[in-house]
């Protein structure tokens, strides 16, 4: 197949992957290449990357150019492509022939030198652009203001170089001639990398080596059981969703290499880059593998140092540190030289890295107030982290955070280089997970199978840390008695049983129904060490602590507890709990079995947050505590603790748990304690509902819920008893209910779908931008009956999670609009969406745009849409449908009396689409909006829509920005029909 026939069968494929992820940089990449081997001439480039226009029109544009040229210029193209394309994406793709390489004559102007060597000048020049813009300033070839233009905070650093060339180009041959003469000097004295290790003394290279030891040792194994059993990272450790948000909203994945790469910048000023998710999510787990490549020198190659620190081990650190002996003391010390490996440190900011795990378990909120940036200068450490974080203190060096986002405020948010969001597991990661976790092949399929059986339990387990739980008490899972886990509660008293359990076993034992009652003692201590701990925002316990409270070696041979090599130069032996949520189980029980105190902490635990933790912490905190936004700040940072205590206290409190701690805890305290938390529960809803607005004259009454309306929500479906969802939803009143950037996943979804059921009335449910997924399109089918409209933007769902969604729509009377833009949708889902068009003829709005649809998929909506008599609403922005999937949906809407906006934006629309069109035009009476903008519709086409609207009075406006049009035709046709927009 010729290099021309390649680029027109692979056109889609290609635009994929140059315009993978919204970054502009494979394209530019792309086009140096061509502009060096002459494939394009300085007026095509400037034709091609246009600013204002979106990255995908760019794309499209080089391919036609390219095609028009002919074969050659394809070869080369398709060379380029093979070039900058990394390996994972080349997949399906196909490249030709390899190009034979034409010598060529060198350029004889400094002006053509930069053309022919831009590639090269571009990867030269990306560390040396201050320098060069010196030179240029220097010389007079550049104004300050030219050097302005180059360097805005918008560019990339690469992106700064080739708007440095371009300047330089445009400036003439002195400038050129400077630049290269500039760089010609740069290379004679730049040192050869060869002799990089000669210059790194035997002192710092030995202190490497003991650092990677040191590294590799903490992060080769998961600790289990109090520290007696563990699990190999190698074995066990699978990947989670990891995704960043570029400042359209729109999601890219990203693999553990990218967690500090470029993709996703948003602050190139700062160092400090943020891995935020939920408790449970892996972040930890996600740090430590990182550490574990590093110490192997199989991931960040380019540092040379990284120090590893856990913010919930630096809360025990009360003495005032020297950043020195912040690194030496809680990573290791060097055995010699220490104060040359920390010049080296100082030195080269460039080639060391800081990670800092669990950010949200820190004591203090982060401030900014109090700058430091002396290295020498022993200050308390909250001030050395928070002066890290935000590059007063060694600007320069890598720092990766970890932390749940509602523990990362706004002043926090300024420093940060970029955020990537841990989603947990995926459908396949669960899968791949329990297939590592257990050798036998036969026993995790079964476990696979009765995870798949029961979407509740699979929707958990998308939480890595419920996954791992379910999959360790897979004995008691495959042979309850009780049925299969519903609620978080129900998975934790799981684990706490298995560990009991494990223990009988260890003495011939047998674990009898009164489990609970047999280890009430210990469950108490270990319940109020961590609730005291939580009082006190404490993690990490000496022994000190659990002597005092009474808990035995026994005890804490439980594995509830594991102990944690203390980083300090104590000899004390420290413990944690297992898991931070593990932590705020116990606490949970204590708060519910404890007979004594704390019956009013659970008014406490419902509290806002400034009520709450004022009342819990008073007995610890409240001499620190000011009045101050940044004393408030710091406050909240222990409210995702409290709120997760609160979820386990609602479910222990279930009638479903009733016979378990009946003989724990008197029927009349229990009843008296759940009367406490329904009242709280309603008491919370009603603020919220209180603080709606009343909706304007004409505007449907809607809600914006905030994260903490989900946490309600989700207390009350730990409590599992229909009659206190059904008093709570009816005092919601409201026609939309907004839950966007809530982080909602498959756990909340279940949670949601048991609550909203009992609303009333019919509700738009909006769930953009959150974690739904196929498994959570699933939870919500349970109230799928209460909405008239579903909002799913950006939510990873595939065509197998809209297909039960669907099956269900079908059934749902009410149910009349749904909006799935920038999801993993194919033409398979089409068919589906098809039958929903055929059989209800009350169905208005259908948004299916930017997702993965052909016109193989528009011919299959347009068999639903010829029957449909109803659909007032079409969007299919953002697909690929070309001319064909236009002249089959324009077939299908011809006759239709309810259309009102349609939308084909960016779909590969040409002429022959736009003239398919005009007959929905010239036969419509609804049709109010046509949207063609970024597609190929040349004069032709728009000819044919102005002939339309020669017969059409209903129609207010077609868009058709960004087609095959001049400046000069847009003036033209524009003056032909004002409704045209240009």
């Amino acid at each position: 197949m010729t290099a021309h026939q390649l680029i027109l069968k692979q056109r889609a494929e290609l635009l994929a992957a140059l315009c993978g992820g919204g970054n502009a940089e494979p394209l530019d990449c792309v086009l140096d290449l061509l502009l060096a081997c002459e494939v394009l001439v300085w007026e095509d480039y400037l034709s091609i990357r246009v600013a204002e226009k979106p990255l995908c029109s760019n794309v499209r544009h080089l391919l036609d150019v390219v095609y028009d040229k002919g074969e050659d210029a394809c070869s080369l193209f398709l060379a380029a492509m093979n070039q900058v394309v990394p390996e994972e994406q080349k997949a399906g793709l196909c490249f030709g022939k390899e190009c034979a390489v034409v010598e060529k004559n060198r350029p004889d102007t400094a002006t053509l030198t930069l053309l022919a060597d831009r590639p090269v000048l571009v990867r030269k020049l990306r560390d040396n652009i201050d320098g060069a813009l010196n030179a240029l300033l220097t010389t007079g070839c550049f104004t300050i203001k030219d050097c302005d233009a180059v360097q805005l905070p918008v560019y990339t650093p690469s992106q700064q170089v080739r708007r440095l060339l371009d300047q330089v180009r445009f400036k003439g041959e002195t400038a050129a001639k400077t630049l290269l003469q500039y760089l010609e000097q740069t290379e004679t004295s730049r040192p050869n990398p060869e002799d990089k290790e000669n210059h790194l003394s035997a002192n710092c290279m030995l202190y490497q080596k003991k650092l990677r030891s040191s590294v590799a040792a903490q992060s080769h194994s998961l600790n289990t059981y109090g520290g007696t059993g563990h699990f190999s990272l190698d074995d066990i450790y699978t990947d989670g969703l990891l995704e960043v948000m570029d400042g359209s909203g729109e999601t890219t994945t990203l693999g553990l290499e990218d967690v500090v790469g470029p993709l996703g910048t948003l602050n190139d000023d700062a160092d400090t880059f943020l891995v935020s998710g939920e408790a449970g999510s892996g972040k930890s787990t996600l740090l430590q593998r990182l550490h574990l490549l590093w110490a192997r020198e199989a991931l960040l190659q380019n540092i040379f140092l990284l120090f590893p620190f856990s913010c919930r081990k630096l809360n025990a650190e009360h003495r005032e540190l020297s950043l020195k002996e912040l690194l030496f003391l809680h990573c290791c010390w060097p055995d010699r030289g220490q104060d040359e490996v920390f010049q080296f440190i100082l030195d080269h900011p460039n080639l060391v890295l800081f990670t800092f795990d669990g950010l949200d378990e820190f004591k203090q909120g982060f401030t900014d107030e109090e700058r430091h940036c002396c290295p020498t200068k022993q200050v308390p450490v909250p001030v050395l982290l928070f002066n890290l974080l935000q590059g007063t203190l060694m600007k320069g060096v890598v720092k990766v955070v970890t932390s749940r986002p509602q523990a990362v405020g706004p002043s926090l948010k300024r420093y940060l280089h970029k955020e990537v969001l841990l989603k947990g597991f995926s459908p396949g990661g669960i899968d791949c997970f329990v297939k590592k976790h257990h050798s036998d092949p036969a026993l995790a399929r079964r476990v696979i199978e009765s995870l798949h059986a029961n979407s509740v339990l699979l929707s958990l387990c998308h939480i890595p840390v419920f996954c791992w739980i379910v999959t360790k008490c897979h004995q008691e899972l495959l042979g309850s008695q009780d049925g299969i886990p519903q609620t978080i509660t129900d998975v934790y008293l799981l684990v706490l049983q298995h560990f009991f359990q494990r223990k009988s076993y260890q003495h011939q034992g047998v674990l009898g129904k009164a489990w609970l009652e047999e280890h009430l003692n210990t469950v108490l201590k270990l319940g109020q060490l961590a609730l005291e701990g939580l009082e006190a925002s404490c993690y990490v316990f000496s022994g000190y602590e659990l002597q005092r409270i009474g808990l035995t070696d026994q005890d804490v041979s439980m594995g509830f507890l594991i102990y944690c090599s203390d980083l300090s130069v104590t000899d004390c032996k420290r413990y944690e709990f297992l898991h931070i949520t593990l932590q705020c189980f116990f606490a949970a029980l204590y708060v519910v079995l404890n007979r004594n105190r704390y019956r009013s902490a659970i008014y406490r635990l419902f509290q806002p947050k400034y009520k709450q933790l004022a009342g819990l912490s008073q007995r610890c905190l409240e001499p620190c505590f000011d009045s101050s936004a940044e004393g408030m700040e710091s406050r909240v940072t222990e409210t995702p603790n409290l709120q997760i205590t609160a979820q386990f206290v609602s479910g222990l409190l279930s009638q479903r748990h009733h016979n378990l701690l009946l003989e724990c805890c008197p029927t009349a305290m229990r009843e008296r304690k759940a009367k406490q938390v329904v009242k709280s529960l309603s008491k919370c809803m009603q603020r919220h509902f209180k603080s709606i607005p009343r909706p304007l004259e004409g505007e449907k009454k809607s809600v914006h819920a905030m994260p903490s309306f989900v946490w309600l929500i989700k207390c009350i479906y730990e409590m599992q008893d229909s009659s206190i969802a059904q008093d709570t939803m009816a005092k919601l009143d409201v026609e939309h209910l907004k839950l966007t950037y809530c982080n909602i996943g498959p756990v909340e979804c279940t949670a949601l779908a048991y609550v909203l059921k009992y609303l009333r009335n019919p509700v738009g449910l909006q769930l953009d931008n959150n974690s739904v997924g196929d498994v959570g399109a699933e939870q919500l089918l349970p109230c799928l009956h209460i909405c008239h409209s579903l909002y799913l933007r950006n939510n990873n769902i595939s065509d197998e999670g809209i297909r039960k969604l669907l099956e269900k729509g079908m059934k749902c009377e009410r149910f009349q609009k749904i909006a799935l833009f920038n999801n993993n949708l194919t033409d398979a889902c089409t068919q589906h969406f098809a039958w929903l068009l055929k059989s209800k003829q009350n169905f208005l709005s259908l948004r299916l745009g930017n997702n993965n649809i052909t016109s193989q998929g528009a011919e299959q909506l347009a068999e639903g849409l010829s029957y449909n008599q109803s659909l007032q609403f079409l969007g299919l922005w953002g697909n690929k449908i070309g001319d064909r999937g236009a002249e089959a949906l324009a077939d299908a809407l011809k006759n239709s009396t309810t259309l009102i906006w349609l939308s084909l934006v960016d779909n590969g629309v040409g002429s022959a689409g736009a003239c398919a069109l005009a007959k929905i035009i010239s036969q419509s009476k609804s049709l109010e909006e046509l949207w063609l903008n970024k597609n190929c519709i040349s004069r032709e086409g728009v000819e044919c829509l102005i002939e339309a609207l020669k017969v059409n009075t209903s129609v207010k406006e077609i868009w058709l920005r960004g087609n095959n049009l001049s400046p000069g035709e847009e003036e033209e046709l524009s003056k032909q029909e004002s409704r045209l927009t240009f």
